[in-house]
């Protein structure tokens, strides 16, 4: 299949095509390291805790994993991670730091 062939409308129906999959990934977890790093900064300027870093480095860390993983074509792995991820670093968040 070439190029021109996805462009097509029936192609454009059925949904996003591997690369924009992979690309999308990419964007949403590029933001996401953006705003985890942000987000540290401002913790780390209220209290300074080995658990914020410890939260908040995790989690930087799986977005470059699903940036990664994206990358190689493993894009349902990456966005399962990447929202489980997410949810873990928000309840942890949420209950452990104080």
């Amino acid at each position: 299949m070439s190029a021109s062939d996805q462009d097509t409308p029936q192609a454009a129906a059925e949904g996003l095509t591997p690369g924009q999959a992979r690309r999308l990934r990419i964007v949403v977890a590029s933001v996401l390291l953006v705003a985890l790093a942000t987000v540290l900064a401002v913790r780390l300027a209220s209290r300074t805790s080995v658990l914020v870093v410890g939260v908040y480095g995790l989690a930087m860390i799986l977005c470059g994993v699903v940036i990664e993983l994206s990358r190689n074509g493993r894009t349902r792995l990456g966005t399962w991670l990447l929202a489980g991820g997410l949810l873990t670093a928000l309840a942890a968040d949420w209950f452990l730091l104080p």
